[in-house]
């Protein structure tokens, strides 16, 4: 089933507004600053399960990945950039994709957690169906011409 273009147009919004979000929340990290978590390696437990760190040359990247990405996804919803915001979109809806199914490993005991951090609550109730949610609508989309 072809999306309208009222459809297209709304998906390519929701699929950019969260990789917007997601951006801006790198940005935010890479000034230091470690909300919603008391300090960075709270702040890693909670988002990858994992210590790591969340300076510039870590977080500035993917906020510039997920901010490029958000741009091309919302183009691509309008009608604009052709193939190259087409093969983006599709990039998106892989990696969310990707994401979503190992957050379902992570959850099924598959992957590696720690079962006593927070990461474990929030892949089960937000990472996991917002990849998967958003990565279906993002798979929609890229099918659109």
């Amino acid at each position: 089933m072809n999306l309208t273009a009222r459809q297209r147009a709304a998906t390519a919004v929701a699929v950019a507004g969260l990789l917007g979000a997601d951006g801006l929340v790198h940005l935010y990290w890479a000034t230091g600053a470690t909300w919603p978590a008391p300090d960075e390696r709270a702040l890693s437990l909670a988002v990858l399960g994992l210590e790591t760190s969340f300076g510039p040359p870590v977080v500035l990247p993917l906020a510039a990945l997920t901010l490029t990405a958000g741009a091309a996804v919302l183009a691509h919803g309008h009608g604009r950039g052709g193939r190259l915001t087409r093969a983006a979109t599709g990039a998106v809806a892989a990696g969310l994709a990707a994401r979503g199914l190992a957050g379902l490993g992570w959850a099924a005991g598959l992957l590696p957690s720690p079962p006593d951090s927070p990461f474990r609550t929030l892949n089960l109730a937000v990472y996991t169906p917002l990849c998967l949610g958003f990565g279906w609508a993002a798979s929609r989309l890229a099918r659109e011409r």
